[in-house]
């Protein structure tokens, strides 16, 4: 997996080329692979606004303030808060995620969200997976 941080990215997502075709290589349903694409931009942009990847999530507070400081967004404030919002939510999905490693979010990497991934889709996760408040 590329963890540099100058590895040619995707457009201006968080994610590497490298990264994407990974998860794209991963097999799973094309609604398993959208949650996971979803899991791997957020936690990528959290710790692009913690500027580290590793430990807990950046609060609510420092996200909106990155938020607020994206030129794309920089002028929309509604939008701004939805993002903030959404931000948050997988924020706390990758949380549930993390726990369940005895590990922090942050400390989270592709492998970890891929692995999950793939245990969501096994026969016996979906009772599991309606218990545990990860959605799409």
């Amino acid at each position: 997996m590329s963890t540099s941080a100058d590895a040619p990215h995707a457009g201006d997502g968080p994610l590497s080329i490298a990264e994407l075709a990974e998860l794209e290589a991963s097999q799973l349903p094309p609604r398993e692979l959208h949650r996971l694409r979803l899991l791997a931009h957020g936690l990528r942009t959290l710790q692009q606004i913690a500027g580290r990847r590793a430990g807990p999530v950046p609060d609510t507070s420092t996200i909106a303030l990155w938020a607020a400081d994206q030129p794309a967004i920089a002028a929309d404030q509604a939008f701004q808060a939805h993002f903030t919002a959404q931000l948050r939510q997988l924020a706390d999905q990758l949380g549930v995620i993390a726990g369940a490693r005895g590990m922090q979010a942050l400390d989270l990497d592709l492998n970890d969200l891929r692995a999950w991934a793939l245990a969501e889709t096994a026969p016996a996760a979906t009772t599991q997976r309606q218990d545990n408040g990860i959605s799409a």
